[in-house]
């Protein structure tokens, strides 16, 4: 029974923690080897998203892995055996700039080996303030299934993959022009970069050809004069046709350059004439490639300009700009500027813009089966639906491999070392992985094709997407055999709309190659939380309220309430008054269940169900509808959809009518029969259980409390989350006694109109309620439940009449009210 008046969050919340723990409600229970003989419930697995270990976790993080959470919780109650593991993303860029900021560091400042140390230091102790959050939060992750991206397992992963690939001839180290973060130092994909709306100024340069002649040229990219290599018509402008195989002087650094057709310049743009550089844009890196232009490299990793660019050596991008620009002037090249607005590429990191700068690079061969990975999404149920068109439209659009090369320290290294002599690359033994060839020599000593001695190791790290898009084959111990039972494609991958590009591609990519199938049968997508309009993120740091402090504040089951209202592939703009409501919730579920609890005190579950009146039909007639509607929502991942349908059903079915119509009997237990009563006790224990259950995966901590102190005993489950969905409990139908009850709320909600009219109590007695209504079978079917309307609308006597009636009316007469009502 319930004693305490009020819901403790705080102590209750914790409660329920210690015995989820305990009791290892959430884990796992790995496949046995003789589960032909002995078979284990139905695997569930959840390719769970490991978040970026790069600091704190904002309220984003809560709304999307809650929807993962309640997901998890559901199929759990609906008898799966649920594989539900953290990882933790910790080898990537944001890892290493939260390091340096942290440390007032650069990783280029510090020897290799300090600073991955120190990063696996901060990396830890982050681990350890996520893994607290996410307990506080309720998360029902099985807590021993834990993975680091930087941890040797991933590493050896990782490798293996890479190694395997490379074999298959899908992996191949090509000197090519990269998208490159001098910010950052590092190459990126282009799954990594972001488009940014920025001023600039389109720049008329005069050029003079070899003979003399004067052309306008315009530009964005001044600072790259340096690098011009060429000059481009499109090959049916008649102004330029003259000037095929001529040479053009460009200014300043008075550098002749041929001049050539090419169909793929637009002679409505600008002048009709294009300088090409080394390199501004993809049209650059095309044109050298296919003319077989020279190469001039003038951006420095480090983002200065090199000293092949005279007067701009050692200044950045603006810097080099802004001189140009002076001398261009001064020498009377500048002809215009132009004020524009247009779309650059920037790293999605930092947000400052990229460069093109030529490295050897590791690549894997996407673009030769763009078709296959369309055929595979296909096969994949995606929620909601229309987000496969994010992906359809990313993979169509895609126009490089996956380069998978960085220039980091913190990341997984390339198993691979290269003889200096004949250019051989060399791979370890798989049973030598994990390997750092900085770290360690290769084990063979020479190398295997030429026996030179004279090698060097690769000093290139994976990208990190490279290691993510492996979390199935991590949860499943790939290339080995999973001692879990575990196997593609797992259940369910839950993750954000903006990484679909990333994340989920390069997983659908990896298991393709590596295992022929695709990675889950059903990818779940969540909407991000917005602040104002724009997502809210660690890096913008615009998020006024963080999860602790949320805590602090508000039950954990309230802030659950308010991400589970969250529509799959919809944003979210936060807002605390989402947040009160389901604090609301929280006190009308408490407030309910110890009415109920006043009434079940000692309460013992019958053999057989006792009779039943109409009343106590309806209210399981409507619980039946409800827990089939729930379900079905649940099963397509709807979370959203199957808390609304509870939702109705608790406010307005059980609290607002049931209780209310019941409340007479309990208070006035002589006006009913033992039999009334004793049906009245079973409806009031079977709902409330089924409300509890309904409601466990969105609010899993005051269902639980509950559950201890109204069921456990009864029921003989340690955990009301592992009691199941038993739809069979609440295979009710009574269309005759729902459709009369229905009636007879409508009497009572037109009573309750016609006193809030007078401005009197609901509790204000009537002398007399007379119902209208020629049809005699309903009447004669309302005189069944005199008891009840008379118990609820507080009328004295009641009468029936066949007269017409105009409208509702509620009289006072000598002090005595007298109610008419019509049906």
């Amino acid at each position: 029974m319930i004693t305490e008046k009020l819901y403790d969050h705080k102590k209750f919340e914790l409660e329920a923690q210690t015995l989820w723990e305990n009791e290892k409600i959430h884990h796992f229970s790995p496949a046995s080897p003789d589960q032909a003989s002995n078979p284990k419930k139905e695997i569930f697995s959840i390719d769970t998203p490991p978040p970026t270990v790069s600091g704190t976790l904002h309220i984003g993080h809560i709304f999307s892995y809650t929807h993962a959470d309640v997901i998890a919780r559901y199929k759990r109650m609906k008898g799966y055996n649920v594989f539900y593991p953290m990882g933790f993303d910790d080898n990537g860029l944001p890892t290493e700039r939260y390091v340096e900021k942290k440390n007032s560091t650069k990783a280029h400042l510090m020897k290799r080996s300090e600073f991955i140390a120190l990063c696996l230091k901060e990396t830890h102790d982050i681990e350890k303030l996520f893994e607290s959050l996410w307990r506080s939060i309720g998360l029902s992750v099985d807590w021993n299934k834990v993975y680091s991206t930087i941890s040797p397992k991933a590493q050896r992963i990782s490798q293996y993959s890479f190694i395997e690939l490379f074999k298959k001839n899908l992996v191949y180290r090509k000197e090519e022009p990269s998208l490159y973060c001098t910010t950052c130092r590092t190459s990126v994909s282009q799954a990594e970069l972001d488009s940014a709306e920025l001023s600039s100024n389109f720049n008329d340069i005069r050029f003079t050809t070899e003979d003399g002649e004067s052309y306008v040229i315009a530009t964005t990219r001044p600072e790259l004069l340096p690098a011009c290599v060429a000059v481009f018509y499109h090959p049916d402008d008649a102004r330029y046709k003259h000037l095929n195989g001529k040479y053009m002087i460009t200014p300043i650094f008075e550098k002749s350059v041929m001049i050539m057709p090419d169909d793929k310049v637009d002679p409505a743009k600008g002048t009709g004439l294009v300088m090409c550089c080394t390199f501004g844009d993809q049209n650059d890196i095309f044109w050298q490639k296919k003319h077989k232009l020279p190469f001039v490299q003038t951006v420095g990793l480090d983002g200065k300009w090199t000293d092949i660019s005279g007067p701009l050596a050692g200044m950045t991008v603006h810097e080099a700009r802004k001189k140009i620009l002076e001398l261009l002037k001064e020498s009377g090249a500048l002809q215009t500027q132009k004020s524009i607005v247009h779309n650059v590429n920037t790293h999605e990191r930092c947000k400052q813009e990229i460069e093109y700068i030529t490295l050897t690079q590791w690549f894997i061969n996407i673009l030769d089966h763009k078709e296959k990975f369309l055929e595979l999404a296909d096969k994949i149920v995606w929620k909601p639906a229309f987000m496969q068109a994010r992906y359809r439209d990313w993979v169509t659009n895609l126009s490089w491999d996956w380069c998978i090369s960085r220039q980091r320290f913190f990341g997984i290294p390339f198993p691979v070392w290269h003889c200096n002599d004949c250019k051989a690359i060399i791979l370890p033994e798989l049973k030598d992985l994990p390997i750092d060839p900085q770290e360690q020599a290769y084990p063979g000593k020479t190398c295997p094709a030429c026996k030179s001695s004279n090698l060097k190791p690769d000093t290139d790290v994976m990208d990190t997407w490279n290691t993510s898009a492996l979390t199935p084959q991590i949860n499943t111990c790939w290339p080995d055999k999973s001692p879990d039972g575990l196997k593609l494609p797992m259940s369910m991958r839950p993750q954000a709309h903006d990484i679909i590009r990333t994340w989920a591609f390069d997983t659908i990519v990896k298991a393709y190659y590596h295992e022929n199938t695709i990675p889950w049968d059903n990818i779940v997508i969540s909407g991000h939380v917005l602040a104002g309009k724009e997502k809210i993120s660690k890096s913008k740091e615009n998020s006024k309220m963080t999860p602790e402090s949320l805590l602090q504040n508000f039950p954990a089951d309230a802030i659950r309430f308010w991400a589970s209202n969250g529509k799959l592939g919809t944003d979210t703009v936060f807002s605390e008054n989402e947040l009160k409501i389901g604090h609301k919730l929280i006190t009308k579920l408490w407030n309910a269940f110890k009415f109920c609890s006043e009434h079940l005190d000692g309460y013992q579950k019958p053999n057989t169900q006792p009779e039943l009146d109409d009343l106590s039909k309806w209210v399981l007639d409507q619980l039946s509808v409800t827990y089939k509607s729930y379900q079905e929502h649940f099963d397509q991942f709807e979370y959203q959809a199957a808390l609304e349908t509870i939702e109705k059903f608790f406010w307005n079915t059980f609290c607002d009518n049931y209780l209310e119509l019941v409340k007479d009997q309990f208070f006035n237990p002589d006006k009913y029969s033992q039999n009334t009563l004793a049906g009245t006790r079973f409806v009031l224990y079977e709902t409330g259980f089924a409300i509890l259950q309904l409601y466990a995966p969105v609010m899993p901590h005051i269902t639980e409390t509950l559950y201890q102190q109204l069921y456990k005993q009864t029921e003989k489950i340690s955990s009301l989350h592992i009691t199941t969905f038993d739809t069979s409990r609440y295979e009710y139908s009574y269309e005759q006694s729902s459709t009369l009850i229905t009636t007879v709320l409508d009497i009572v909600a037109s009573v309750r109109k016609l006193k809030s009219e007078k401005q009197l109590s609901l509790k204000t007695e009537l002398q007399k309620l007379i119902i209208y209504s020629n049809n005699a079978a309903l009447s004669g079917q309302l005189k069944t439940q005199q008891a009840l309307i008379s118990g609820i609308t507080k009328a004295h006597a009641l009468e029936f009449s066949s007269e017409a009636l105009e409208h509702n009316s509620l009289e006072e007469q000598d002090g005595l009210f007298v109610g008419q009502i019509k049906l």
